[in-house]
């Protein structure tokens, strides 16, 4: 998990005042090979995602910022998007936001014969997460993961079976707006950046 770079603390500092005006979350920023992705979310907790036109909305005002205070020179790619089903996790407060859910750590080291580690993300701290894994007998180990042992992380969406006919009314799974719904778009600014609006599909419930 690599450490954030001086270019990302300044956006982070122009770019977090206007993702809280519109009541949202910056879920992620990062910042490599001339593209600059930010994440945006609703709160922890919030019942629904981000609609398409609150995302356009927040594309827009950064866009607009980053235009008049131009924090990196030359040229750069800017993709604004929700998190989407499965997310990556890439900081401490990620693990944290995501405790109680499915998750895949691959390691940069093998551990035990074992590169790869998924199951239900039970604590995290700022040092480490805590997985735990179900074994063939059903029987449970916590394995606890130092983040700098991680090279990739990320949640693992798992779909709900519908109900029988009979049960809870018969009803399927319907669609959220927990991440949105997808557009994309590019356009050229005043300043001659490449920006790049990508919202994901809305998730089932």
């Amino acid at each position: 998990m690599s450490e954030e770079s001086a270019i990302e603390r300044r956006l982070h500092s122009l770019i977090d005042p206007i993702v809280a005006d519109l009541a949202l979350d910056l879920y992620d920023l990062d910042y490599a090979g001339g593209v600059l992705k930010v994440t945006v979310d609703t709160p922890p907790g919030s019942p629904g995602g981000i609609d398409v036109d609150t995302l356009a909305q927040c594309t827009r005002l950064i866009s607009r910022e980053l235009d008049h205070s131009d924090p990196i020179p030359g040229h750069y790619t800017l993709e604004v998007s929700s998190p989407g089903l499965e997310r990556t996790l890439r900081t401490p407060r990620h693990f944290q936001r995501e405790v109680g859910k499915e998750v895949s750590i691959r390691l940069r080291n093998v551990e035990n014969g074992e590169r790869r580690i998924t199951g239900l993300l039970v604590a995290a701290d700022d040092q480490a997460a805590t997985v735990r894994v179900m074994g063939p007998q059903a029987e449970s180990t916590d394995h606890r993961v130092v983040y700098d042992q991680i090279d990739r992380a990320k949640t693992v969406f798992v779909w709900q079976a519908a109900p029988k006919p009979g049960k809870s009314g018969g009803k399927k799974p319907r669609a959220t707006a927990d991440s949105g719904a997808r557009k994309s778009a590019m356009k050229n600014s005043p300043t001659s950046k490449n920006i790049r609006n990508n919202d994901q599909e809305p998730s089932p419930s």
